[in-house]
């Protein structure tokens, strides 16, 4: 494989929203970052990658906290501050369950991964788990489907991607 990256798998950890995939949710962006991971698989020289699916809905708190997360948005608050509210932390998601798929496929160690992410704490999490990340690629919301490109312009996702960049540290 040598040194080129593109010669190494590209991973994308994907967190279940059923908000964002099933419903299509004006309120965030993961439907459409699953789909954009789908299509830059697919889009590889030769297809090879792999998209992890943990179910961890509302970035860990189950999909009853988020709802209430999201009333606590309709009243003002941003994402973070819902989690919060709540008593969690704004992202509480755990990727060891990613890291052992990794290694079950045999991605993990010396041939590394390209991980498909735009979440520092998703690198590190993997990152520092022995995976061998050879590069972090951004999921490039200009890219995305076309109904994120309507759903972009609304203020919720707007403020979203914001908050996700500024307290989360989220590399957009």
């Amino acid at each position: 494989m040598g040194s080129d990256p593109k010669a190494v798998p590209l991973v994308r950890v994907h967190s279940e929203c059923f908000t964002g995939e099933t419903a299509w949710s004006a309120r965030c962006d993961c439907g459409d970052q699953l789909q954009e991971a789908a299509r830059r698989i697919l889009q590889e020289p030769i297809p090879h990658g792999v998209i992890i699916y943990l179910r961890q809905e509302g970035r860990g708190i189950g999909l009853e906290q988020k709802l209430k997360a999201y009333n606590l948005q309709d009243l003002g608050f941003d994402t973070v501050e819902a989690n919060e509210i709540l008593g969690f932390p704004a992202d509480a998601r755990e990727y060891g369950a990613a890291v052992d798929i990794l290694h079950d496929l045999d991605l993990a160690g010396g041939r590394g991964i390209r991980l498909l992410t735009n979440n520092p704490e998703k690198i590190r999490a993997i990152g520092g788990k022995g995976t061998g990340i050879i590069v972090r690629e951004a999921v490039s919301i200009a890219s995305l489907t076309e109904s994120f490109l309507q759903k972009k312009h609304s203020s919720e996702v707007k403020s979203y991607l914001r908050t996700k960049s500024a307290k989360m540290g989220y590399l957009l």
